[in-house]
């Protein structure tokens, strides 16, 4: 299981570090330069918005699916068949809701336009994950890992050809942002169904009421731990667009997305850890297997980078804004480092968190969830009037590690694992040497170089210390029968 997982993983980070880095550092960050900060946080702050509901389309059908059709593969065709009912059923209460809830705050027509198409992304963004959680339950991870960068292929081609050529008679705006962004996921919605469809044989749609009640009853604690969450990881910029008077809202919505569309690169590699783990704790678990060497493995493949990216982000803030924007960098390079600490904590939630929700425990999640949605809100409301978009990255600094954390012990507690004293301190031995490369790498005057050595010998010192150990992942690929 460990070959199957680190091999999958390997083809799943190559596929998306070929894919999204493009997207991200060449597209959408080349977007908000062309269209300003004020703009681009309009836009930022309405696609946080159109998530924050987006747990109405799915109210927990795609993990609890993932786990129960990776224990009981027989019931594909069956639940293919209704779910897809349900879904259409569930988009139009989503839809109804979040523009019921987007008049009551008073967004105007131009709002209202764009959020039209983004709730509709939304939904086909929701589909196309129902459709890959029926891939990876079934452990058809190459497929699903081809299929996770096909709407951001898309997206390249089509924004390449709208920003970088004259092609086309069409100028530029957000609008077309989002236009690009409908028929790249229709694409990857249709050719998702068809691969599907040829796994599962012959489907016939149905809508069957108490089909619907059964499987709603069994999938909503997980809806409600997606929700709980989505408020807390994506509510900051929302509060900054409309707490603070226009146009400073917008404009800080905007400085906000400068770093968070850094934390969100990054936390796309962990979701990808989360995505390959679901399925495989959830059939150990069932098999009664011991997930603690699976736990430590998937765990320091991911901590490690995570404390690399968070303090190589704090010495480098500056240059890594300035070299990524053309405005308010002075406002939005302090950000950066406050929001990737956060990745450390975000890197337990996608570990000890999935654990957790393979084994159902959705009670503890539930609670954890919810307090940090909590802290959240109550921070954000207490600093945003004085700190702005500082003040939103603290908030989300402190939520992250507290629920990190939390779901950390509550792993400890339910499957008695017993992290070795060696290995903590490990650890933070090689926390203090990238500390300590970060100081030394300062002195480098050109700053690119210095940030490159500060990675390598940090790298170089999980290799040392056996926190990478490549003998090990060698012997996994190469020889563990699964």
């Amino acid at each position: 299981m460990k070959r199957k997982f680190v091999t999958n993983l390997i083809l799943l980070l190559f596929l998306n570090l070929l894919i999204k880095p493009i997207w991200i550092f060449g597209i959408d960050r080349t977007v908000q330069n062309t269209v300003g900060d004020e703009t681009f946080g309009l836009y930022f702050a309405l696609f946080n918005f159109s998530m924050l509901l987006n747990i109405l389309l799915d109210v927990g059908i795609t993990n609890y699916n993932n786990r129960n059709i990776a224990q009981h593969n027989f019931l594909l065709p069956k639940h293919l068949s209704n779910i897809i009912g349900l879904k259409v059923v569930l988009a139009f209460v989503y839809a109804i809701f979040s523009l019921g809830v987007a008049a009551i705050i008073g967004y105007n027509n131009i709002q209202f336009h764009l959020l039209f198409f983004l709730i509709f992304n939304q939904f086909l963004i929701s589909f196309t994950l129902y459709l890959r959680s029926n891939l990876s339950a079934l452990h058809l991870f190459r497929t699903d890992s081809l299929i996770s960068v096909l709407d951001r292929s898309i997206m390249l081609v089509l924004c390449g050809i709208l920003l970088f050529t004259s092609w086309t008679t069409i100028q530029f705006s957000i609008n077309w942002y989002v236009y690009v962004q409908t028929i790249a996921y229709v694409l990857t919605a249709v050719t998702t169904f068809i691969v599907v469809l040829a796994k599962s044989g012959r489907i016939k749609v149905r809508f069957d009421l108490s089909f619907f009640r059964v499987f709603l009853r069994k999938s909503y604690p997980y809806a409600l731990l997606i929700l709980l969450m989505s408020f807390y990881n994506r509510i900051d910029s929302v509060m900054l667009e409309r707490m603070l008077p226009h146009p400073i809202g917008k404009e800080q919505a905007g400085i906000y997305a400068h770093s968070f569309r850094l934390l969100d690169a990054v936390s796309m590699f962990g979701l990808l850890f989360a995505g390959l783990l679901l399925p495989i704790f959830a059939k150990m678990l069932k098999q009664k297997e011991h997930v603690g060497q699976m736990v430590k493995l998937s765990f320091t493949l991911l901590i490690v980078p995570a404390i690399i990216i968070a303090i190589s982000s704090i010495f480098y803030d500056t240059e890594i804004m300035r070299t990524l924007y053309t405005s308010s960098t002075e406002h939005s390079s302090g950000i950066l480092g406050i929001l990737m600490t956060g990745f450390i904590g975000i890197a337990f939630t996608y570990i000890f968190g999935t654990l957790l929700t393979a084994n159902g425990s959705m009670k503890q999640l539930n609670i954890m969830a919810f307090c940090g949605m909590v802290l959240n809100i109550v921070l954000n409301l207490i600093l945003i009037p004085r700190f702005m978009a500082y003040g939103s990255a603290y908030a989300s600094l402190t939520t992250q590690l507290f629920t990190g954390i939390t779901q950390f012990i509550l792993a400890i507690l339910v499957f008695k694992l017993h992290p070795k004293i060696t290995y903590i301190v490990q650890l933070f031995i090689f926390t203090a040497v990238v500390i300590v490369a970060g100081f030394l790498s300062k002195q480098i005057d050109n700053w690119f170089y210095g940030y490159l050595t500060m990675i390598s010998v940090s790298v170089l010192f999980a290799i040392v210390f056996r926190l990478f150990n490549l003998k090990d992942l060698y012997h996994i690929i190469r020889y563990e029968q699964e």
